[in-house]
């Protein structure tokens, strides 16, 4: 087991990622330094193109460095074994990404419970956890509504509720609003934001959109696989609160 100890939740230290071979050879990151510590909510800014996702898909174990170290809680990620890792990613990481990908005849409960599934919890748990997990989105009362009955907003909130199921440590979003008009977007913004203070759930978010971007008190901009720009201590926009 993983422990807390005085330091950052997880760091990054000369992290490359590099795709290809010879001339197509492409840096998607480009040795950065990168620490996020625990109940931070940030926002990984920059173009399409300047590796804040393939930043985020390195915190979250979907990938893996070319060069550097990643270390959660100062516990090197190389030095864990796969099965280690899927458990990790499993139980303290929640994933939610800008398509929604829930099935499309399968209720909202059946949705949010699928992780439970796969971690062996059995039925009856699952169920309440669902329940209360698309409580805490916004949708209790919708356990039954299918997801092709839901607008994109409710969507977006079945696939976050999916996300928290097993009560992650970190958040990890990817373009959450992206699929959204403005008036949604703030709404999944507002929720986000909820998790992140009535939950303490760390929150790490890629987005292109400056308005969504502004709800987050760090923001880490990204530019051609670096880190050009890092700013903690701002306060959220002004009307940015839950």
């Amino acid at each position: 087991m993983l422990q807390h100890p005085d330091g950052p939740l997880l760091s990054l230290r000369g992290v490359a990622k590099v795709y290809g071979e010879g001339e197509a050879r492409v840096h998607a990151l480009d040795g950065i330094d990168l620490d996020i510590h625990a109940g931070e909510l940030v926002a990984i800014t920059g173009p399409s193109g300047s590796g804040k996702s393939t930043a985020m898909s390195i915190l979250g174990l979907l990938d893996v460095p070319t060069e550097g170290a990643y270390t959660i809680e100062g516990v090197p990620v190389h030095e864990l074994s796969s099965d280690v890792l899927a458990v990790l990613r499993n139980t303290r990481f929640g994933f939610v990404f800008q398509q929604f990908n829930l099935l499309a005849r399968t209720s909202a409960l059946e949705n949010v419970a699928m992780p439970l599934v796969y971690a062996g919890v059995g039925a009856r748990e699952r169920a309440r956890r669902a329940t209360e997990a698309l409580a805490a989105v916004g949708l209790a009362g919708r356990e039954d509504a299918r997801s092709n009955q839901l607008s994109g907003g409710q969507q977006q909130r079945v696939a976050i509720a999916r996300s928290i199921v097993n009560r992650p440590e970190i958040l990890l979003a990817d373009e959450p609003t992206g699929n959204l008009d403005s008036k949604m977007g703030a709404e999944i913004m507002k929720l986000i934001q909820r998790l992140n203070v009535d939950q303490g759930i760390t929150v790490l978010m890629v987005t292109h959109d400056a308005a969504c971007a502004a709800y987050a008190p760090r923001q880490i901009d990204f530019r051609d696989g670096r880190i050009v720009g890092d700013t903690a201590g701002k306060s959220p926009v002004a009307g940015a609160t839950a």
